[in-house]
């Protein structure tokens, strides 16, 4: 059975500690580190909730500089890492550094050393064969591009009334990859779910050409090419009042799809929260911001991990199904807190996955963190 206890002058719920969460008495100032999701919890759409500048500032000193080492973990991208740190520097009025951004796809840098020079595709909104490009993969191409060598390929082109640009042209470290011949003539070795795609259709018909074709629509090969995931949210929140589907639910529609038209199942990888791979990730990019949280300079170089471990790590989310089942998968140090301000907004705790404290609002996590940790 879990209890839990009324705060008596707030509406947040906190649950009897597990011992891999448990604080030691005698923590020191900058002994934690914090990670926020960010849809739901610090912003709806491209608007701050729950006073999130204000929360956000106090972990910075009076010059400015990061005084309490955090992070942003989400499962949201689709453009690269260092863009997203400007876009939330702006809206939340706060220096954000590029190594405080780790987003859904940014495992897949973990995978250039198998696919670095092999013809990859990449879908998603944003732009995410300039993602791909910019973590180093020399050979890839946007799907919308793809697609577009390829007449006919989705029938129902003729009636779609947007267009998409091209990306390969401004992908920095990318080869150009223009050739119609190449094209239609190169097996894909892989393919990228970058972000959440914007035509369902489109991509779920030309994914399931290359995954049923061996990396070449039209052709006839039993072996799939290696299928990557970013993420795999069912729902998130968004501007919309309402959670909207996420990649999850377009990884089960492709799924189903592609196991009604082939032999054998799907087989396929999916990253971001709840893997506790990311959130072991997460630890090591907050021990190397203890040790730099008062400069600006490049935090990944000549920094021994080890020797900055942090006593309690604070996930602060908005779904139990991913931010809060992600901490108590990861386990010690992951302290998990939960806001009513995206997906979660019932009164008591998640019943199948508690969090260890509910609150209102990412700014009453950090006030009580502060006060917990005597910061």
């Amino acid at each position: 059975m879990r209890f839990r206890f009324r705060q008596p002058v707030s509406t947040c719920f906190i649950r009897p500690p597990r011992a891999s969460a448990a604080l030691n008495s005698t923590s020191t100032r900058n002994s934690f580190g914090i990670a926020f999701d960010i849809d739901g919890v610090i912003l709806r759409g491209k608007n701050p909730i729950g006073n999130s500048p204000r929360a956000l500032k106090r972990l910075y000193d009076d010059s400015g500089a990061l005084k309490i080492p955090f992070l942003f973990l989400t499962n949201g991208g689709g453009i690269p890492e260092s863009r997203r740190a400007l876009e939330l520097s702006d809206l939340l009025g706060v220096k954000i550094l590029p190594s405080q951004v780790l987003l859904g796809h940014s495992p897949f840098r973990n995978l250039l050393n198998r696919f670095e020079n092999e013809f990859i595709v990449a879908t998603g909104k944003g732009e995410p064969a300039v993602v791909m490009s910019e973590y180093g993969f020399k050979r890839v191409v946007s799907l919308d591009e793809y697609a577009s060598y390829f007449d006919n390929i989705d029938p129902v082109a003729q009636y779609k009334r947007w267009t998409t640009k091209h990306e390969s042209e401004c992908a920095r470290n990318s080869e150009k990859i223009v050739s119609s011949s190449y094209m239609l003539s190169t097996k894909v070795k892989a393919a990228f779910v970058v972000s959440d795609p914007v035509d369902w259709g489109r991509d779920i018909q030309v994914l399931c050409d290359i995954l049923t074709s061996g990396g070449l629509p039209g052709q006839q090969n039993e072996h799939q090419p290696p299928l990557y995931f970013a993420a795999d949210d069912l729902e998130y929140q968004a501007a919309f009042p309402h959670e909207r589907l996420g990649m999850g639910a377009f990884r089960i529609a492709l799924e189903n799809v592609f196991n009604r038209i082939h032999e054998k199942p799907l087989q396929y990888t999916s990253f971001g929260k709840p893997n506790p791979s990311v959130y072991r990730h997460a630890e090591m990019m907050l021990g190397y911001l203890l040790q730099f949280s008062s400069s600006s300079n490049d935090v990944m170089k000549n920094v021994d991990v080890g020797s900055h471990s942090l006593k309690t790590l604070y996930m602060i989310g908005d779904n139990p199904l991913v931010d809060v089942k992600g901490a108590v998968q990861a386990g010690h140090p992951w302290f998990s807190i939960l806001t009513r301000t995206g997906v979660f907004r019932q009164k008591e705790n998640h019943t199948s996955h508690p969090a260890d404290m509910v609150v209102d609002t990412v700014e009453e996590a950090v006030d009580f963190i502060l006060k917990r940790e005597n910061a």
